[in-house]
């Protein structure tokens, strides 16, 4: 039986890599699959409406941001059938699971062109529970427990800036202005409602945030300044007040209501941070973010447009955090994911920002900013003086790295003809490679991009049933090597000319040789001796050194990774 395993494995140009010869994980050379929950698998029709959302406005194109049904039990599903560990994946990172908004905001803003929900998780209604369109806190639980078990981190998003818009539905159900309409119609989609002009009528909503949580748009802000800024129209934490204010009336109305009912998605760490307190909004909003990582392990996350948040903030969130995972793991002793002994990982979204390093940041509880840098086009042909940049920065800055991707939920930037070429120069790529969910399979887009917000195209449905094998088998392949080899995330790199580069990192060795012809002799010297017996990683073919060179008879998909091990 063993034999025919590896004659399989063989056959599939896998090389045979076994779980005890996986590296310690380390966030510096992670490989992240970022996913919209809503957007990648159902795995239970029963909660795909709730809150009176409409999810069918008669249209792909209308319901280019409404609930489309992903959820938990979607998620373990592939979990448990080994998705995300055939992808090479360390960290599965999941759009935010707080309760959304209910209703709709106008999509493209003042033009209103379609209804855009919350269904992407950054408009949060109420931090203490799950949204239902997503699953129960069991099966959150239950989701990443698996992950854990199967040594794969997991991160959510965390955004201090601001609460989700409020909207016709929500004012209607939680009676904090009068619209004059019944659910059913706030749930419609009015073509020519204007957020702005309705907001202004009523920027005294009794018993919503009131002026000591948010700043509003009337006041004077300086909207040059990004820690005053109110983006896009949303109102914006007063995350610099020191004041002490009360729970919003609205939430607690919200709570009194649903009384017990709602008990499968309250987090129970959170309830007790219910109650008001002589807290800052910033002390009521870290706390509330931070029962999730004592309720459930979260290892992680990303923080959104950090520019726009004090620095103090961002490092009381991580301190918080950092408890929170200890008390987590304290209580959990016998999860294998008590036994990890990383500290909480923060990365965060500043706007433009490259591989650069940040110090006052780092201070603050970052390990890196996403590289909005990182070439989009899978060009082999430049990306080795790219990756010898970014090696450097490694070695100069430890504990600061790269944190790259092709495309994510705001940017579709890669060249989708190309994304073999573009999955190497990502995967192979030094510092933390984030994968977005369709990358490889081949997802297209949808016909969300003919209205004037294109970017809701971006986070069209998995394409499960139109996979692109070929590309699905490369990310698969170079996620695989990637997860055993940490010198190619981590390594001191050493370019040998424009097609190869040496990395080396604790033992580990190996050198990537891009657009490589049939028996052409690849130089290896000095770093392999003669007589050494190097394997291309991605082929299974061995070859002797000789001469200082190799050569093998054939190669997959322009690109060679040439290891002793």
């Amino acid at each position: 039986m063993k034999h025919c395993l590896f004659l399989l494995l063989f056959l599939l140009g896998f090389q045979p890599l076994r779980a005890e010869n996986v590296p310690a994980f380390d966030w510096g050379n992670a490989n992240v699959y970022f996913v919209i929950t809503d957007r990648f698998a159902n795995g239970d029709t029963a909660n795909d409406v709730n809150y009176g959302r409409i999810t069918d406005y008669g249209s792909e194109r209308l319901n280019a941001a409404t609930f489309h049904g992903g959820d938990f039990k979607g998620m373990l599903r592939k979990a448990r059938e080994g998705y995300f560990r055939d992808l090479g994946v360390d960290v599965v990172w999941m759009t935010d699971v707080y309760e959304q908004i209910h209703g709709w905001m106008s999509g493209s803003g003042s033009i209103n062109d379609f209804p855009h929900y919350g269904y992407h998780g950054y408009y949060p209604l109420d931090y203490t529970q799950i949204d239902k369109n997503y699953g129960t806190v069991e099966e959150f639980r239950e989701l990443v427990d698996e992950l854990h078990s199967q040594g794969i981190r997991v991160m959510l998003g965390a955004n201090l800036n601001d609460p989700g818009y409020p909207t016709l539905l929500d004012a209607v159900q939680l009676g904090f202005a009068d619209t004059g309409l019944t659910p059913e119609e706030a749930a419609r989609h009015i073509r020519d409602w204007s957020f702005d002009k309705f907001f202004a009528e009523r920027l005294n909503w009794k018993g919503w945030y009131d002026r000591g949580w948010i700043r509003m748009p009337d006041e004077g802000w300086d909207e040059s300044d990004p820690l005053e800024a109110t983006l896009y129209g949303m109102p914006d934490f007063k995350d610099e007040s020191n004041s002490p204010v009360r729970i919003p009336d609205f939430l607690k109305r919200k709570w009194k209501k649903e009384g017990t009912a709602n008990d499968p998605w309250v987090n129970p760490s959170a309830r007790a941070l219910r109650k008001d307190r002589d807290w800052s909004p910033m002390q009521y909003v870290i706390a509330w973010i931070a029962s999730w990582v004592e309720e459930f392990g979260i290892d992680g996350f990303r923080c959104d447009i950090v520019e726009n948040v004090h620095l103090n903030r961002w490092k009381e969130l991580h301190q918080a955090c950092d408890k929170a995972l200890a008390v987590w793991r304290a209580r959990h002793p016998d999860d294998p994911a008590a036994k990890w002994t990383d500290s909480f990982y923060m990365t965060g979204d500043f706007d433009m920002a490259g591989i650069d390093y940040k110090p006052a940041y780092a201070d603050a509880g970052f390990s890196s900013m996403v590289n909005f840098y990182f070439p989009k086009h899978g060009d082999l042909d430049g990306i080795v003086y790219t990756w010898q940049a970014y090696s450097d920065s490694i070695q100069a800055h430890p504990g600061w790295h790269p944190f790259s991707y092709l495309n994510n939920s705001y940017h579709r930037d890669a060249d989708m003809s190309n994304m073999i070429d573009c999955a190497t120069t990502l995967l192979l790529s030094p510092g933390v490679s984030q994968v977005f969910y369709g990358d490889e399979t081949g997802r297209t887009l949808s016909d969300a991009r003919l209205n004037v917000d294109s970017d809701q195209a971006f986070r069209s449905d998995m394409n499960w049933n139109s996979v692109d094998s070929l590309q699905l088998d490369h990310f698969r392949r170079l996620g695989r090597i990637r997860n055993h080899h940490h010198a190619i995330g981590k390594g001191r790199q050493i370019t040998i000319d424009t097609h190869t580069c040496f990395r080396h990192l604790d033992g580990d060795s190996l050198i990537i040789r891009l657009l490589p012809l049939p028996e052409q002799p690849v130089r290896v010297a000095p770093f392999f001796p003669d007589g050494t017996l190097l394997t291309d990683l991605c082929t299974g073919h061995t070859a002797t050194v000789t001469d200082g060179t190799v050569r093998f008879p054939s190669y997959r998909n322009r690109v060679a990774l040439l290891s002793p091990r």
